[in-house]
């Protein structure tokens, strides 16, 4: 499968099931184009009578050019056969019965109460409530039992708000540090936070043990202050910001993100990009809303036109920072043209419900955050392990393979099948699509391919 796009300049190939990608020129573009479509004679014929009038362009240009485009055929770089898919099931059928990673829902509630929240303002449609030591302890345990040989483990303190359970936090990493070594373990921790608890404690906390920090800040005061407010209806955006800004510099501007949503009140999520950067901030993530149908923040296909320009001029934006030697990272353009993720992860995806799974306060288990309250998505919990096998063995046969509006898709081996819990909720299947999601993460995996290619022209990677 061949996949071609001109962005910033460049003609680009993508060859999906080799990986390779390709800059080439007019000519090589247009060859390309019909090679598959058209016997050689028929190409050929076509260019020469496209090109008639450059001369610069000789019709032994045209004919040497086709040959080079055979090598790269011959060579495995182009019109590559797929030949993954019989193979997609017993590769994610190897993980099966090792979690490598835990969502630990410290706090099912929170202090601040977002419009927009998949969340339900972080009950999860149920009761508020708070994570013990012990359930936390025996979360721990559970994941150390079900790791298997892996050593390199991940936890993320979720929520609602997590440092509104912030001892529970601080307890359960040390006990996962006094058992690390007996274990033959290595713990990875991230915390996600809205940032209205920080303080010195948890800045010196969180440096000394946490991996990575999530931030949430919305970018402009007047979008972020739009949905996320206090219970008095109150705008956060004054009260987190300084905040932020003394962890990060804390943290040397590194290992952390910020992590925004964009929704129908702002398509135009370049200039909240623009705030975040002049605010000091360089590691940055901007995520669509998802919401249910009919919600006002909901994006709306008026919207669509605009977003895909947002992500255009977003990678102009990062190159022309490129060339200040003023760099940052958008979380959706981190893209490894050379060694990118191993086939296993291109076609298994997630892992969730597998080698995934989140822990709610009273110790249920879930295939990940946003199934969590969804009671025939409970798939058991961490005293007696995963009694709901129907819905594992779902989640386990779930990759880019099984589902059906992907085959034909160029992105498929980008994403991975993309995200179950919004296929779930946008068709009731995790096995189908977020149709909407997909045309953006196209959208988002040119512009990221581009800003890669770029970046290597220039030396810069």
């Amino acid at each position: 499968m061949i996949h071609q796009f001109k962005l910033n300049g460049y003609n680009i190939v993508l060859d999906i099931c080799s990986g390779s990608v390709h800059v080439v020129d007019e000519v090589a573009y247009d060859i390309i184009e019909q090679f598959e479509k058209n016997d050689k004679d028929t190409v050929l014929a076509s260019l020469n009578k496209k090109y008639a009038e450059r001369e610069d362009i000789t019709e032994n240009d045209i004919a040497e050019c086709y040959a080079q485009v055979v090598a790269l055929k011959d060579n495995g770089k182009l019109f590559t056969p797929d030949t993954f898919a019989d193979k997609a099931g017993d590769l994610k059928a190897k993980t099966s019965g090792v979690i490598k990673a835990l969502c630990i829902h410290i706090a099912h509630t929170c202090n601040l109460n977002c419009e927009y929240c998949f969340a339900s303002q972080g009950k999860y449609h149920g009761e508020r409530a708070l994570m013990s030591f012990e359930t936390g302890k025996r979360a721990l345990d559970f994941l150390v039992e079900n790791s298997g040989t892996r050593r390199n483990l991940e936890v993320d303190f979720f929520g609602g708000e997590p440092l509104m359970n912030f001892d529970v936090v601080k307890q359960m990493v040390e006990y996962a540090r006094s058992i690390e070594k007996e274990k033959g373990k290595n713990f990875r921790f991230t915390l996600t936070t809205n940032g209205m608890l920080i303080d010195d404690d948890v800045i010196d906390f969180a440096n000394k043990e946490m991996s990575n920090v999530v931030l949430s800040l919305d970018g402009r005061k007047e979008i972020h202050d739009r949905y996320r407010v206090d219970y008095a209806g109150s705008g956060s955006w004054e009260k987190i910001v300084p905040k932020f800004q003394k962890l990060v510099e804390a943290r040397g501007g590194k290992n952390y993100y910020m992590r925004g949503t964009f929704t129908h009140a702002n398509p135009d999520f370049l200039n909240d990009i623009k705030v975040m950067l002049d605010l000091g901030f360089t590691e940055l993530s901007m995520e669509p809303v998802v919401c249910a149908k009919g919600d006002p923040s909901e994006l709306t296909d008026e919207d669509m036109p605009i977003v895909k320009e947002q992500y255009e001029k977003l990678a102009e934006l990062m190159l022309q920072k490129d060339k200040e030697g003023k760099p940052f990272t958008f979380y959706h353009y981190m893209i490894d043209l050379t060694g990118g993720p191993c086939i296993y992860k291109r076609i298994s995806g997630c892992g969730s419900g597998t080698e995934y799974m989140a822990v709610t306060p009273w110790g249920d288990l879930y295939p990940c955050h946003q199934f969590v309250g969804d009671e025939k998505f409970k798939l058991g919990d961490i005293w007696n392990g995963v009694d709901n096998t129907d819905i594992q063995n779902e989640f386990l046969s779930c990759n880019v393979y099984a589902r059906e509006d992907c085959h034909d898709c160029w992105a498929k081996l980008y994403c991975s099948g993309g995200c179950a819990a919004n296929a779930y909720h946008a068709t009731g299947s995790i096995k189908g699509i977020y149709k909407y999601g997909c045309e953006l993460f196209r959208k988002r995996m040119e512009c990221a391919i581009a800003v890669a290619v770029a970046r290597a022209f220039s030396g810069e990677n």
